[in-house]
Parts: structure tokens; C-alpha cells; sequence
């Protein structure tokens, strides 16, 4: 028992002498710039890297004013006093503009522990990202275009000659005008370590283990937003044709979908139909032309008769207003909870998610925002709720990923729809260097849909998923 002990006490020594204590700032002391809003403001400093490790600009980095050519200096505290061997700058945009750093033991006094030496240059993250950095712009939840590459994202890793004990804040100052183009800044960390500190996606190591995401043929490219009919063994998809988006249809046949049919009843719109849930009674569908202040959101419900589909009417939400044409949503399979994408003055920065609860008349409530933990700076779209009502996937561009635009899992916590756990990135086989979005979880068959770019096409693919798995992740 004794040599037991001797050995768990050997082993937690060793953990407490390898253990990097990593912070992240978590309060502003100074800055000498900010843009203000939501988005690139200077509270996009604080808290973990969101725009590592993917890099390239973000919605939810500080944007100083002087940021193409002039000077900046940030102090931020940390939460707790801590021993300092390194600190940690994220510069997400066009790196190596960190000019000197200070440490103080009291938020007042600063002491200078770091200068840029002549002729030195910062290490890139990654010195070119081999990404075609695909995004949504125009019509954004629809269609996803490219944008050009975004170079030389970096860390300035800034290691001390002598640790300093009791560290509680931190100055940086910036010279932008020592490189070209736009600069952003993420996040800021300390570490009692010299140990890089190393940018880290919020996922789950078994997430690795999946099998190898496939291609869904479908005899045809620049079709996207799946959504599988388990009743009728249907899949839809919106197609891109002429500048219009239109609805297809395909049935399964042993392990092939096939049938291509052109859903009519469906493509009632101009332009972006798509089919947003589907069961045996009833279709939400995006794409229908509405009236500004008339309460109606340009989601129509379909009646679902053997695969006739006649319509009910446009959903109708109480003072709906959002600042774009369209929008992406959900349902659940009773109709009483409208999931909803949206942006308005109350977002967290561009597009959250919203839920509005449905009345007696069939209309619909206030939507209420989700709340800061499931929506960030930028923009949350394409949720789909499982049929538990609780567990929640959608697309964002807002937290560490691995690409321009990822898929997560989220839980919801309670009855208030407003709490819901940290979203949760499925990993790098599901999530590419490129645009991963607009999910659909079969559970039936434990797979998930997706669309997914691949040299410059939008793809439907597809990967297997336990449920156990993905529910795991709780």
C-alpha cells in the first residue's frame, strides 16, 4: 500500500511539473483604439482564440483603427495572478507587429520584459493558407463562393529570460505600418511555461475515429441543403440552375439515390427554395415572397399528403423583422418551437440563432435570441434539431475551427431554450480547410448530410455518425 502511494505521489508530482497553466485575457485595462459594435470591437481580444486555428479575418477579432499602418497599444488583466514565462499573441491577419511587451504585478506599474529585435520576423502560423477560404457573401445562406486567401497569420510567441511571479496584466503594443494590408488581433494568453501555447478546436479526440466523409452522387454538382423524408425514403436538395434555386427530389435504390425529380408543388419562389424539415404530415420551406412589416418570414408550411404537397400558408411571426431577405430554420416535429437564423439588432454580431414559440392562433411569438454561449460575433446558420428536442446541429464561422465555415453540435440545458452548451466542433474528418455547412442527421441510419466544397463545387457528402456518438458528446 505504502509503495502505492509512493508512486501515485511520483506521478501527480510529475503531472504538476509538466502542466503548462495557461490564461487568457479576460478583462480590458486599456486600449487605444476600438471600432466599437459588435463585431471587431475591442472585447474580441478577450477570452480563448476564436479565429485560431484556422486563421485569416474574423468577425470575432479586434480590428484596431490604426491597423493598416499606425500604432496601437492593449493592457488586459487576467483573472487570477499567476506565474509568467511566455506570452502569447494572436495576430490572425498579416502577423509580425508586435513591437514590445510589459508585464505588471499590479495593473499599474509595468515592467518591460520584451522588445522586437532588428531584422526579426515572426514565425507564421501558417505562411500561406492552401484553403480557397470559400464563404458565404450576397446570398449568403445559399450560395458559397470564393474568396481570395488571407496570408500570414502568426503567433508571437514571446518567451521571458526570467519568469515573473504574480503576473496580473499585460501590455502590447503594436507597430502595424511594418506590414502591408489589414491587421487583426484574437486573443492574448500567458503561460508559466515556454511550451508554445498551441490554438485548440473545441472538439472530442473520437470524433477522429470516424470513417472517411464521402461524396453523395448525385449525377450532378452545385446542389446543396439536404433533407432526407425517412417515410418516403426521399431526399431534397436544392439545385443551382439559371440563378435560380430550385428544389430536386431522389428516392433510394438499394444504396443509391436516383429518381431525380423536379419538386413543382415546392419551388414556389423566385429563388432560394429549399426544404428545411420534413415529416409525413408537413414541410418547412424557405423561399417565399413576403411583405415587410406583415409578420410573415418567407417560410411556408406545406401539407403533406403521400407526397402531394399542398400549402398552408406562410409562417407568421409576431414583429418579425430581420435585416436580410432570407434566412435559415427549423422546426420541431410538433410545430410549437420555430428555430430561426437571423440578423437583427439584438444578434451577438452577425446572424444568431432565435426561437419563437408557436400561439394559439397558429401564428407565431417573439423570437428570443439562444443566447452568447451558442452565438458569436459572426454568423450562425442552418440548424437542425434531432428529434430529442435537445441536441442541436448548425453551421457557424464564429469559434475555432478548421476551416471558413464548420458544422457543430450543441445541447440545450433547460426548458428556456436560451441555455445551451459550448457548441462542440465535429472534428476534422467531417470539417474541411474549406466550407462545411448546412447539416442533415439521418438518425435512422446514423449519417449525416452535408454540403461541402470541393474545387470550387458545392457537394452534398456524407459520413457515417453513431448516434451514440454523437450524443456522447453531452
Amino acid at each position: 500500500m505504502k509503495k502505492i502511494y509512493i508512486l501515485y505521489s511520483i506521478f501527480f508530482a510529475l503531472l504538476s511539473v509538466n502542466a503548462q497553466q495557461v490564461q487568457w485575457a479576460s478583462k480590458l485595462i486599456k486600449y487605444s483604439s476600438d471600432l466599437g459594435g459588435k463585431q471587431f470591437g475591442i472585447k474580441r481580444i478577450l477570452g480563448k482564440p476564436d479565429a485560431f486555428p484556422q486563421g485569416g479575418y474574423s468577425a470575432n477579432a479586434w480590428t484596431p483603427k490604426n491597423a493598416l499602418d499606425g500604432r496601437e497599444i492593449v493592457i488586459v488583466g487576467f483573472e487570477n495572478p499567476q506565474t509568467v514565462k511566455q506570452v502569447a499573441i494572436f495576430e490572425n491577419l498579416n502577423a509580425g507587429c508586435v513591437t514590445r511587451v510589459w508585464v505588471s504585478t499590479d495593473g499599474e506599474k509595468f515592467e518591460a520584459v520584451w522588445g522586437r529585435k532588428p531584422n526579426y520576423k515572426t514565425q507564421p502560423y501558417r505562411r500561406i493558407l492552401t484553403t480557397d477560404r470559400s464563404y458565404y457573401f450576397g446570398r449568403k445562406r445559399r450560395k458559397v463562393q470564393e474568396a481570395p486567401d488571407i496570408f500570414n497569420p502568426g503567433i508571437e510567441y514571446v518567451i521571458l529570460d526570467n519568469a515573473v511571479s504574480g503576473v496580473m496584466a499585460v501590455k502590447v503594443e503594436f507597430s502595424f505600418a511594418l506590414l502591408p494590408g489589414q491587421k487583426q488581433i484574437d486573443a492574448i494568453g500567458i503561460s508559466d511555461s515556454a511550451e508554445p501555447i498551441e490554438p485548440k478546436v473545441n472538439s472530442r479526440p473520437n470524433l477522429e475515429n470516424l470513417s472517411k466523409v464521402s461524396v453523395v452522387d448525385l449525377g450532378t454538382s452545385n446542389q446543396s441543403i439536404p433533407y432526407i423524408l425517412p417515410s418516403e425514403n426521399k431526399l431534397f436538395v436544392t439545385s443551382y440552375e439559371s440563378e435560380k434555386e430550385l428544389i430536386y427530389s431522389y428516392t433510394k435504390v438499394n444504396t443509391k439515390w436516383t429518381n431525380r425529380k423536379l419538386e413543382t408543388q415546392l419551388n414556389t419562389g423566385d429563388s432560394y427554395n429549399f426544404v428545411e424539415y420534413a415529416n409525413e404530415n408537413f414541410i418547412l420551406k424557405g423561399g417565399s415572397s413576403y411583405t415587410r412589416g406583415s409578420n410573415e418570414c418567407g417560410f411556408e408550411l406545406f401539407e403533406n399528403k403521400n407526397g402531394s404537397y399542398q400549402s398552408l400558408g406562410q409562417v407568421k411571426i409576431s414583429a418579425y423583422n430581420n435585416y436580410d431577405d432570407f434566412s435559415d430554420a427549423t422546426i420541431t416535429a410538433d410545430s410549437k418551437v420555430l428555430i430561426m437564423a437571423i440578423e437583427t439588432d439584438f444578434t451577438q454580431g452577425g446572424t444568431d440563432l432565435y426561437f419563437a414559440t408557436k400561439k394559439d392562433d397558429g401564428t407565431y411569438g417573439f423570437l428570443q435570441n439562444m443566447g452568447k454561449i451558442i452565438n458569436s460575433a459572426a454568423d450562425e446558420s442552418t440548424p437542425q434539431l434531432l428529434s430529442d428536442g435537445k441536441t442541436m446541429l448548425f453551421a457557424s464561422d464564429g469559434f475555432s475551427s478548421f476551416g471558413s465555415k464548420d458544422i457543430y453540435v450543441s445541447f440545450r440545458l433547460d426548458d428556456t431554450w436560451k441555455n445551451w452548451t459550448e457548441p462542440i466542433n465535429l472534428g476534422s474528418k467531417i470539417n474541411t480547410a474549406n466550407f462545411d455547412g448546412q447539416p442533415f442527421y439521418d438518425e435512422k441510419n446514423e449519417t449525416l448530410y452535408f454540403s461541402t466544397t470541393i474545387d470550387g463545387a458545392v457537394q452534398i457528402a456524407s459520413a457515417s455518425l453513431p448516434t451514440s456518438v454523437l450524443v456522447g458528446l453531452k
